[in-house]
């Protein structure tokens, strides 16, 4: 019987092998002889291989780290955006076989399925092994049925996306919220892989947040609300579009950084123009970009000091702030901490929206395992 010790065994060879069975054994609080027990099974399946133990050297019985075994299927991991569908294929450890990105320009249900399926076709035609899952991940609330709640960037509400996408393809999805999935991406094989505990903040066109703490994610039914993009950063900031004054909305994100500029000089921007000027110079530019600095410092040292988790992983679309504005941001974090307090360790993944759909094939991966206690998979 597939029990949830098996899971927790399969989740942790899979996140942290090669592993030695002591680590293995310290890491669930097993014995050496029930963690032969619960391994022998999913050796015996193959899923499971012993490896040569090249990082040490010991007299005695030669060790065998536990790893997952080469060729269990490949994996789909998408992350979609209001533009654009970015999709991996994966191994079962989430490592990259190819990449795909299509532009998206409808997005109504239907159109998106399709445009869904299309580029898991093409990322099936890579001659990988056979497509065990789909992990689709986007911004917005999603319940465990994969039906998404809301996703403003789409415009969707009542979405039933993992069941179309499912009847379509013929193969299982999970969907998830972008920033859960890529909360697992840093924890699995990113920034913040072998650290217990720390914070994932993203900013872009909107501001996401994650927490890892003891090493695992935290995930409750808010996770995708967007309770990071209100927070109050600035008393005499400027104000988002529902009324904040100064909220994180209004003074992190890209669409806020654009609007503050455009209304000081009266004429459209972007956001990449609005940091070259602040760059080179431009007064108004150069002072909307160091108050987003200054919020997002603050923003960086409300998470540590609030989780007591001091390490914070940066990511999204946005980082441009990071490269022009890092030691005011760096100046504003330090501010607002006790100086008894750790430093706090500010990871930058610049990695792009690769490491989001990445993380979208480890929520594959995962519900892969889960699906264990009832199939046989792998065969």
């Amino acid at each position: 019987m597939f029990t949830e010790s098996h899971g927790a065994l399969v989740r942790e060879v899979l996140i942290h092998g090669p592993i030695a069975r002591r680590d293995l054994g310290r890491r669930l609080g097993l014995s050496p002889p029930s963690l032969t027990r619960l391994a022998k099974p999913f050796l015996e399946r193959g899923l499971f291989v012993e490896v040569e133990d090249t990082a040490t050297r010991v007299v005695g019985r030669p060790t065998r780290p536990l790893d997952i075994a080469p060729g269990l299927g490949s994996f789909v991991g998408i992350k979609v955006t209001g533009n654009a569908i970015f999709a991996v294929l994966t191994d079962a450890r989430a490592r990259t076989i190819a990449e795909r990105e299509i532009a998206l320009t409808d997005h109504s249900p239907r159109v998106v399925v399709v445009q869904l399926a299309h580029i898991i076709a093409m990322l099936r035609a890579e001659g990988a092994p056979p497509l065990t899952g789909v992990g689709v991940s986007l911004g917005g609330v999603v319940d465990d049925a994969g039906r998404v709640i809301r996703a403003p960037f789409l415009g969707w509400a009542g979405v039933d996306l993992g069941a179309d996408l499912a009847e379509t393809t013929g193969l299982p999805v999970v969907v998830e919220n972008d920033v859960v999935a890529l909360v697992e991406a840093e924890r699995w094989f990113g920034a913040g892989r072998g650290r217990s505990g720390f914070s994932v903040i993203t900013i872009g066109a909107g501001v996401g947040y994650g927490l890892v703490v003891g090493g695992e994610s935290v995930h409750t039914r808010e996770a995708g609300v967007g309770l990071g993009g209100h927070i109050p950063l600035d008393p005499s900031g400027p104000l988002c579009p529902e009324g904040h004054r100064g909220c994180s909305s209004a003074l992190i994100t890209s669409v806020g950084v654009v609007a503050q500029l455009q209304s000081a000089l009266g004429r459209p921007v972007d956001y990449d123009e609005v940091l070259a000027l602040a760059a080179g110079g431009h007064p108004a530019a150069a002072a909307v970009v160091d108050a987003a600095a200054a919020g997002l410092g603050r923003m960086i040292s409300l998470a540590a000091n609030l989780t007591m988790q001091s390490t914070v992983v940066l990511a999204g679309e946005g980082l441009g702030l990071w490269s022009i504005a890092e030691s005011k941001i760096r100046a504003a974090a330090a501010a607002d901490r006790d100086p008894l307090a750790d430093t706090v360790d500010i990871l930058v993944d610049d990695a792009g929206f690769g490491a989001w759909a990445r993380g979208a094939a480890a929520i594959a991966i995962q519900a892969a395992v889960a699906r264990l206690e009832h199939t046989d998979w792998p065969r």
